[in-house]
């Protein structure tokens, strides 16, 4: 006789209390949605801002893809599913730092700018990675590294190269750049949190034994969701300014 059970998707054994397994569900949606969003919508852009609708796309894709092994090793296990939220992140926060260099090309952006951006993003991730996986007994030494990394890309935004190309494009381009540096400033501030609540530190008294998860996974949709439809309103914006010039 068949088991039920074992013929249905872990989704349905969900309990109705299981906060974490519905917000795992949810963003998967979520982030499935405005995937398909953003590619339905490229072609009603000129072709210089199609690339970063389809990068815009890729990042919600990519999220999605794991979220999706994310919820169903939650429904398994039970567990924080760390290393796929780390091989989420090492490849969707690059291409978050990828479209200030769409956005600024405009004022001459060079891919330097957009390779440091990367460089830092990569150290971050991977440093953190380490401390919270591989190399517990030093995890506030890697989350210092990582946090630096982090403070470097903060600090080129808000006041380094990146502003001044911000301020030279002026307009559209530079209050897209400012709402962008606000998600990097307050919206990635939830992923150091979640590690120190995480790992082991001088910071257990002020963050140990918090369950992150929820807060995780919406504040990855709120983050990434969000990039994209700030780069999508500014396309929408430059568009209607060239149709009216």
């Amino acid at each position: 006789m068949i088991n039920l059970m074992t013929t249905l998707p872990l989704a349905s054994k969900m309990m109705p209390d299981d906060y974490v397994g519905f917000t795992f569900f949810v963003g998967c949606m979520a982030m499935m949605a405005a995937s398909a969003f953003f590619f339905l919508s490229m072609n009603s852009f000129d072709k210089k801002w199609r690339t970063s609708i389809l990068v815009s796309g890729l990042i919600t894709f990519i999220a999605a893809v794991h979220y999706w092994y994310m919820r169903d090793y939650w429904a398994t296990v039970g567990e924080s599913p760390t290393f796929f939220r780390y091989v989420d992140w090492v490849l969707t926060v690059p291409l978050m730092c990828v479209e200030f260099f769409l956005i600024l090309k405009v004022a001459g952006a060079k891919k330097s700018l957009m390779w440091r951006l990367i460089l830092l993003s990569v150290i971050m991730l991977v440093t953190g990675y380490i401390g919270e996986t591989l190399n517990r007994d030093n995890a506030a030494l890697w989350g210092a590294i990582s946090g630096a990394a982090y403070f470097v890309i903060v600090y080129d935004i808000w006041l380094g190269q990146a502003k001044k190309l911000a301020v030279a494009a002026g307009g559209s381009v530079l209050a897209a750049h400012k709402t962008l540096c606000w998600f990097v400033l307050v919206g990635w501030a939830i992923y150091p949190i979640g590690y120190m609540a995480g790992t082991p530190g001088w910071y257990d008294g002020i963050f140990g034994g918090l369950n992150l998860d929820v807060v995780y996974n919406i504040g990855d949709a709120i983050n990434k969701i969000g990039f994209g439809l700030v780069v999508y309103n500014l396309a929408v914006q430059a568009s209607s300014n060239k149709e009216t010039a």
